[in-house]
């Protein structure tokens, strides 16, 4: 009760710059739709890259981050149970858990280049001090910089709306994506791929707008003024008979020939955006197998190394940076990632798999049944990091004689005998 007390004292949120639980009324603001959810831009949200940008964040979310502590070789030793950690795996905010949160991460980076990382709930100011407990974190689009600040787009779950608050970098992340020369610059691939394809769009919907697109060709030339009022009026009356009939039926002069114009045109557009579309896969370093599911062991690997680990290690490595003091770094604590490895194994491999992990003392055999989803079994001896595969006698000692014999008791008495 009294760290609880504690924490509201000294509470600080990145709105109000003091104590969030005074002078609150939640029914200030309202809306229809859920505000705090990721706007895309105008030029991307009408582009098909929407599903490239949701796969990659999705097998983004599919990772665990945590607070962890390490050794001196930089080897996880436990997970750090606190704000922070809380964040990241289970509640980031009152409307995102920590899946959510890194997707919400990953997705406007992709969108805007960059995003922010904004502790918005602290335990002290971080203006006035460097070491304090993250409560709660939000993802936030940079507007303006400055040398040693950012104006930051930021949701404000107590008043339901976005606000401009200006942030030190010092205690922010702010991640960049580091795909940015491929899929940020005014002439990367990205880009020239999203003009490609909404040019096409554009022209799908002016050859699907309704016109008829026709050509009356008439029976005399246009060269003179008189003509041509004529040819006006001609046009006027077939438009207007097509327009007042039911059934949009026009006729014309025995003498008068039509001409309809909305045919297919053939450009190079499509041809265009199909090797767009390849050279932007091959630089982000996906396949049309892995956005439809069937991608065989060896290319998922490909993927998560090329594509998947440059993004979770950016994300990671900057939250280390701002968010862990380096007195904290030099007491072992940093930030990490682990995907299960298990996902991608066929089940008709995964028991020879088990028994490698239990004869090389790589896992136990409660841990590899925890990956399975299974309950640990009760005996003693499925939590012991041993070779089942051995009798239990021949592992008493590793200690060996001159001769080679174990050094142990049982052998020493059979050999009096």
């Amino acid at each position: 009760m009294a760290d609880i007390t504690k924490r509201f004292q000294n509470a600080w949120n990145a709105f109000l710059g003091r104590d969030p639980t005074k002078n609150r009324n939640p029914y200030l603001y309202g809306s229809g739709v859920r505000p705090d959810r990721p706007k895309f831009s105008i030029k991307n949200e009408r582009s098909i890259v929407n599903s490239i940008y949701n796969r990659i964040a999705l097998d983004c979310a599919a990772v665990n981050f945590e607070h962890v502590r390490v050794d001196e070789n930089g080897r996880y030793v436990e997970t750090i149970d606190d704000g922070l950690n809380e964040c990241l795996r289970v509640d980031a905010n009152m409307d995102q858990t920590g899946r959510a949160f890194i997707h919400d991460v990953v997705i406007s980076m992709f969108d805007e280049g960059v995003v922010a990382i904004v502790p918005t709930d602290t335990s002290a100011d971080p203006k006035i001090t460097s070491s304090y407990e993250i409560y709660t974190l939000r993802t936030g689009k940079i507007t303006e910089w400055f040398p040693y600040d950012v104006r930051v787009a930021l949701y404000n779950e107590r008043k339901g709306r976005r606000e401009q608050v200006i942030v030190p970098k010092s205690s922010i992340a702010i991640v960049e994506n580091p795909f940015y020369t491929v899929m940020n610059e005014p002439n990367s691939t990205l880009q020239r791929l999203i003009r490609t394809l909404n040019r096409i769009d554009r022209l799908n919907e002016q050859n699907s707008s309704g016109k008829m697109d026709l050509i009356v060709q008439l029976p005399y030339n246009l060269r003179t003024e008189l003509r041509r009022q004529q040819a006006e009026e001609r046009r006027a009356a077939i438009t207007n008979q097509l327009m007042d009939s039911k059934y949009g039926i026009a006729y014309i002069d025995q003498a008068e020939k039509i001409v309809q114009l909305n045919r297919p045109i053939e450009n190079q557009m499509w041809s265009q955006a199909t090797d767009l579309t390849a050279m932007l896969y091959q630089q982000l370093g996906i396949s049309d197998t892995i956005l439809n599911g069937t991608a065989d062991e060896q290319t998922m690997k490909n993927y998560y190394n090329n594509t998947i680990d440059p993004v979770v290690t950016a994300i990671a490595e900057e939250m280390i940076r701002k968010f862990l003091t380096p007195t904290a770094r030099t007491q072992g604590q940093s930030i990490k990632f682990f995907r299960d490895p298990f996902k991608l194994v066929p089940v008709s491999q995964l028991a020879d798999i088990a028994d490698k992990f239990t004869r090389n003392e790589i896992a136990t055999s409660n841990e590899l049944r925890a990956e399975i989803g299974w309950k640990p079994a009760a005996d003693p001896r499925a939590d012991e990091l041993r070779n089942k595969n051995l009798n239990e006698s021949a592992q008493v000692s590793d200690q060996v004689d001159v001769y080679g014999n174990p050094i142990n008791d049982d052998y020493d008495e059979e050999q009096n005998l």
